[in-house]
């Protein structure tokens, strides 16, 4: 069985980490979509988003990265052959907004089934607007991101 993880990863956190891994051991094959949200404007290129998971997730036997252009999830599902859709809840208001989701995705394709998977409280609060946030202002981000995540926001942080 196929799972899809989408997510726009900007950037990837250990929250979506944990994630990844627990998915992991469900599945048959994990595929983490880098996906566009055009509600955002991005801190990080699809490529570099796509070389830093595949590289926290090298170790991970079933799990494949690809960088979506925009499409639907749905249409990605379709030409990936995944059934499952993947998703994470931190809290209340992300189950309100996964759940609106997941009754369109249903629409749109009823053989899509969505898995929430709850976040470990130590990641509950996480987010990458928030850890983008925090180390704009030299905050101290390695507790919260992979350390080539943090790495490489460093260096971003450093051109402006």
């Amino acid at each position: 069985m196929i799972a899809l993880f989408p997510g726009s990863f900007d950037p990837l956190t250990n929250g979506h980490l944990d994630l990844i891994f627990r998915a992991s051991k469900m599945y048959d094959k994990i595929i983490v979509a880098i996906m566009t949200n055009t509600s955002k404007k991005p801190l990080f290129s699809s490529d570099e988003k796509l070389r830093l998971i595949q590289e926290d997730v090298a170790e991970i036997d079933n799990v494949e990265v690809v960088a979506v252009e925009s499409d639907l999830t749905v249409n990605v599902m379709r030409r990936l052959n995944a059934s499952i859709l993947v998703r994470g809840v931190r809290d209340v208001k992300d189950f309100e907004y996964e759940r609106e989701i997941a009754a369109m995705n249903s629409r749109l394709d009823p053989e899509i089934e969505t898995v929430l998977l709850l976040a470990r409280p130590e990641y509950s609060f996480l987010s990458s607007s928030m850890i983008k946030e925090v180390g704009q202002f030299n905050g101290n981000i390695s507790q919260f991101v992979p350390a080539n995540v943090a790495k490489s926001l460093q260096k971003k942080w450093a051109h402006e």
